[in-house]
Parts: structure tokens; C-alpha cells; sequence
């Protein structure tokens, strides 16, 4: 199991940043992971500063978006659809795709995904996958 710590999160997506900035070869992940950053140009400059994303506490500036945090959800739920788990995640994106572009398909599964994440957190239990494809399930079907 790989279990990263926050500074490798961090140096992983500035790495990936400075090879498509060289166009230098990629493994798969990081393949996925340019094509998110690449949708987010506004992350750039953060991510051109590996020293400076170690060094930066988002908590302190609850203002600001942690584009760490964001990419790596942009991936988890990227991983999920692939393998499909929880069990009917693809089918609920899929759906929330045809509604809105992917991007923005997994800005709404974010908001889901950070519920339950919140909800298992606040409780002390795990993580409700059902719960989470449910309510992915009803922003697809919703007008």
C-alpha cells in the first residue's frame, strides 16, 4: 500500500509540472495527472515552485484553494471511475458528464466525495461509498 506524505504530493505534481513544461517522457499516473493540471492553468505557478508548495500552509489561508488537494482529488476520482469503486461511481460521473463537461462533472463529484470524506471523519466510521455514489447519482439526475 502506498500511504505519500503531504511533501510527496506536493514534489509529485510540481515534478509532473516540470516535465510537461520539457515535454520529458511520463508514466501513466503522471500522464493523468498533466492532463488535470493542464485544465488548471491557474495552479501553474505554484506548482513551477517545489520549494515554496512544501513549504505552504493552505490551512492558515483558508481563502485560498490548496491545488494539491484538488488534483490529487481530480486523480482519486479519476482511479475510481477506472475500477469503477465504489461500485456504480463510473456510471454516476458518466451520467454527470453528459450534463456538463468532465471537468466540471468532477468539480460536483468533489463536493460528494469531500461530504463523505467530512461525514466519515465527524463520526468515526468509514467511509460511506454508497452514500457518495448516491448522491452523485442525484446531482446527475436532478434538473
Amino acid at each position: 500500500m502506498f500511504n505519500p506524505s503531504q511533501a510527496d504530493v506536493r514534489r509529485f505534481f510540481c515534478s509532473v509540472r516540470a516535465k510537461m513544461k520539457s515535454e520529458s517522457p511520463m508514466e501513466a499516473i503522471e500522464t493523468l495527472a498533466s492532463l488535470w493540471i493542464a485544465e488548471h492553468p491557474e495552479y501553474f505557478a505554484e506548482l513551477d515552485d517545489v520549494d515554496a508548495a512544501v513549504a505552504r500552509n493552505y490551512d492558515a489561508e483558508p481563502e485560498r484553494t490548496n491545488p494539491f488537494l484538488h488534483l490529487s482529488m481530480h486523480l482519486s476520482i479519476s482511479e475510481q471511475c477506472s475500477v469503477d469503486s465504489p461500485r456504480g461511481i463510473r456510471q454516476a460521473v458518466e451520467l454527470l458528464a453528459k450534463k456538463h463537461d468532465l471537468h466540471e462533472a468532477h468539480h460536483e463529484v468533489m463536493e460528494c466525495l469531500g461530504s463523505m470524506l467530512w461525514e466519515s471523519q465527524r463520526s468515526g466510521r468509514p467511509p460511506d461509498g454508497n452514500a457518495y455514489v448516491a448522491a452523485v447519482q442525484r446531482r446527475a439526475t436532478r434538473d
